[in-house]
């Protein structure tokens, strides 16, 4: 394999395994805030086992995210040299602005906390956590933000072979981010309630702890069926808004070849991408991916073929990406529903607590395979209409890539074992005696 390919692979590596971090970081950040405020607002000392529980969860996750994310971003210099020097004033100004406010306040805040239970007071303590909460999820808003540049290129200038940042507020008010962002923290809120009513039913099914773990699971419950309808009601506009800014990539989510009008859309498709064009198309709603896309039955969808091969993303991959987030997103509502019909019966239903449990890995599944979509959906530009992937790699030979990716994994590898080892100790173990 060349530069480019290992390059690719360090980077999807790097950016898959840091964001299994992120969504539990963001989700349960809120959900510790609400505990503590409860604690404090009703003194019920439940509330106070809960928040030091979840909290716990939530730090040792925190602290791995960091590690992971800072290693990721060092690839803009050492792998990306040249995509850096042409966006540097634009995507290097908001990874900035992330790191000197959201981030730096976040852990500082976060240290407070994690020492701060027997020195500050309730409420300065539950504000603590509230400015770790509102923090973290600010820091989302810088970093989609530069991604939707990738995606949506605005508010620019090329001056000097480079894009020089020319209006920094058309910058921050890229549509095609702000749909990223309530996507992005749907999923992550979605995540945090099935990690939450994961790890009660755990403890439920062993009838441990019970009131305490019926509350977490409920609240886990209510947070994950809000954002799991949530999220898939913006993710149809949210691929609207792909059809209108990159519809090559609408064509590989649908794996639709040639442009049609009323345009069908078929519940069981088999890509056949050497050959342009599906194997198998079966169980067609005629009009149906132009209504999606559109929002009209006779409105025109571009297929693949309306582009070069050379400017095509990858089909198959963005295909079956789409299928696994549209499917698990569907899934998960379902879920949410069940238990909240039996949710004042839970010791009662194992079964729903067994598929519960077994329900966690999931969202991450699904958010995952999100982002699959939105970046190998985007190639063969990583700046879409303005600079390929292949001009964007460093000059640097294939032995130093090759020893970073195989370090990488290595490390990788160990901070994940050690993440899940963490999480499935501490979950195991319960909360603390009152």
């Amino acid at each position: 394999m060349d530069v480019l390919m290992l390059s690719r692979l360090q980077f999807a590596m790097a950016t898959m395994f840091h964001f299994i971090f992120v969504p539990l970081t963001l989700g349960l950040s809120i959900l510790v805030a609400i505990m503590e405020t409860k604690y404090v607002r009703t003194g019920d000392e439940m509330y106070k086992r809960m928040t030091k529980f979840w909290g716990k969860l939530f730090v040792i996750n925190f602290v791995l995210g960091v590690v992971t994310g800072i290693t990721l971003e060092f690839q803009f210099g050492t792998n990306w040299s040249r995509y850096s020097e042409f966006v540097g004033d634009i995507f290097g100004s908001l990874l900035a602005i992330e790191a000197t406010t959201s981030f730096f306040l976040e852990s500082t805040f976060l240290g407070a906390w994690i020492f701060g239970w027997t020195i500050l007071t309730p409420k300065m303590h539950a504000a603590c956590i509230w400015i770790v909460a509102i923090a973290s999820n600010l820091s989302a808003v810088w970093i989609l933000l530069a991604n939707a540049f990738m995606q949506n290129p605005v508010g620019y200038v090329i001056r000097n072979g480079r894009a020089e940042l020319d209006n920094f507020f058309t910058v921050l008010t890229n549509p095609f981010g702000w749909q990223q962002y309530v996507h992005t923290l749907s999923g992550a809120f979605t995540l945090a309630g099935f990690f939450i009513m994961g790890v009660s039913a755990y403890h439920l099914l062993k009838k441990q702890h019970v009131e305490f773990f019926t509350r977490s699971f409920k609240m886990g419950m209510y947070f994950a069926m809000i954002f799991s309808v949530l999220v898939a009601l913006q993710g149809h506009h949210h691929a609207q808004e792909v059809g209108r800014i990159q519809p090559a990539k609408l064509a590989a989510m649908e794996s639709l070849w040639e442009t049609q009008e009323n345009a069908p859309m078929y519940l069981l498709v088999v890509p056949d991408e050497k050959n342009e064009r599906n194997a198998i198309e079966l169980f067609g709603i005629p009009g149906g991916l132009s209504f999606l896309a559109h929002g009209s039955f006779d409105t025109p969808v571009q297929g693949l073929k309306d582009w070069p091969e050379e400017d095509r993303p990858p089909v198959l991959l963005t295909f079956l990406s789409f299928r696994v987030m549209v499917g698990i997103g569907t899934l998960l509502p379902i879920l949410c529903i069940w238990a909240f019909l039996r949710r004042n019966k839970l010791t009662e239903t194992p079964k729903l607590l067994r598929v519960l449990l077994y329900a966690i890995p999931l969202p991450y599944i699904a958010i995952e395979a999100g982002w699959v979509v939105a970046e190998v959906g985007r190639q063969p530009w990583i700046v879409y209409g303005l600079m390929r992937t292949a001009d964007a790699v460093s000059p640097i030979v294939t032995s130093q890539v090759a020893f970073s990716l195989v370090s990488l994994t290595l490390l990788y590898a160990l901070l994940g074992a050690l993440d899940i080892y963490l999480l499935y100790k501490f979950a195991k173990k319960g909360p603390a005696e009152a």
